[in-house]
């Protein structure tokens, strides 16, 4: 009996103790549960203070624009008076060359005599315009090359004896134009020029080379071959005289060469633009020289 009462609680006892096994199991569930609320809870203490300093950001981002500006901003500020005061002052330093008041290169002959009335102003630094009577239609044009072509201001104003020809006319023309060009006036003791000009000058058919020197010493080598004796109304023969006058009251040595031409007209113009070329560079001033005379001998005259 007592044996079976043994066995009997033995076995409630079994039963007992398989359910209070359980019980162990139902707690550690709990526990996780509650270690997981746990971390959970935990986790979001870790990332609590992450959201605060997200929202600090903006509060930040506000102070930076508030109505003080921070000090390199301050610094930029003061600096831009000087930059006004610089720029203003900036203006006075520019000087064009255009408003130099250096005076141009201006010469003006009259001569009258018993044959004729000549009047010559050259402009030797102007723009190429030409301002020419002269009552030879032909000279004229020519004249308007050596404006033209040589960058020169050319007035001239003549009359003459027409009723005989045109000889005095173009002569004393050319012996104006030749005092003026000459720099006797223009360019005084020609200080600081280039004094040697050399051109070719082709027109058309024609090919002229015109090679010049002012050096105060007159000299015409001249070997153009003009197939007619006019041109127009104009005689030929003319052009020779033109400028063996011009070489005489100039003082330039000058020569004269055809290298090819048949026209007439297109000889004598392509010489005209030839010696307006080389008179242009030889007048023209020399930077490097710096306003001395262009001569190992210090001077530059026809004595």
């Amino acid at each position: 009996e007592f044996n079976s009462k043994r066995r009997r609680f033995s076995r409630f006892e079994r039963r007992k103790l398989s359910s209070g096994l359980s019980c162990p199991s139902a707690a550690c569930q709990q526990m996780e549960l509650s270690s997981a609320i746990y971390s959970q809870s935990s986790a979001a203490q870790i990332l609590r203070p992450k959201l605060c300093f997200t929202v600090s950001i903006p509060q930040r981002a506000s102070i930076v624009s508030s109505s003080s500006p921070p000090r390199y901003l301050r610094m930029e500020t003061q600096s831009q008076p000087r930059q006004s005061i610089s720029c203003a002052s900036s203006p006075s330093n520019n000087v064009s060359p255009a408003t130099s008041n250096e005076s141009a290169r201006v010469g003006e002959v009259k001569r009258v005599t018993k044959e004729t009335n000549v009047s010559v102003k050259i402009n030797l630094d102007g723009t190429g315009v030409a301002d020419c009577s002269t009552g030879i239609p032909f000279l004229d044009h020519m004249l308007h090359q050596l404006a033209s072509h040589g960058l020169f201001d050319v007035h001239v104003r003549a009359t003459g004896d027409f009723h005989i020809d045109d000889h005095h006319t173009n002569e004393d023309i050319a012996l104006a134009i030749g005092t003026v060009s000459a720099l006797l006036k223009a360019l005084g003791e020609r200080k600081g020029i280039n004094r040697f000009g050399d051109f070719t000058a082709p027109l058309d058919e024609a090919l002229i080379h015109v090679s010049l020197d002012l050096s105060g010493r007159p000299y015409l080598g001249y070997n153009l071959e003009i197939p007619t004796q006019r041109v127009g109304n104009y005689d030929t023969q003319l052009v020779e005289h033109f400028f063996q006058s011009l070489v005489n009251t100039s003082g330039m040595t000058l020569h004269i060469r055809q290298l090819s031409g048949r026209n007439s007209h297109h000889i004598i113009e392509a010489t005209f633009k030839a010696f307006a070329r080389a008179l242009r560079q030889a007048t023209e001033n020399d930077p490097r020289r710096g306003g001395t005379i262009p001569s190992s001998k210090g001077v530059l005259s026809r004595s």
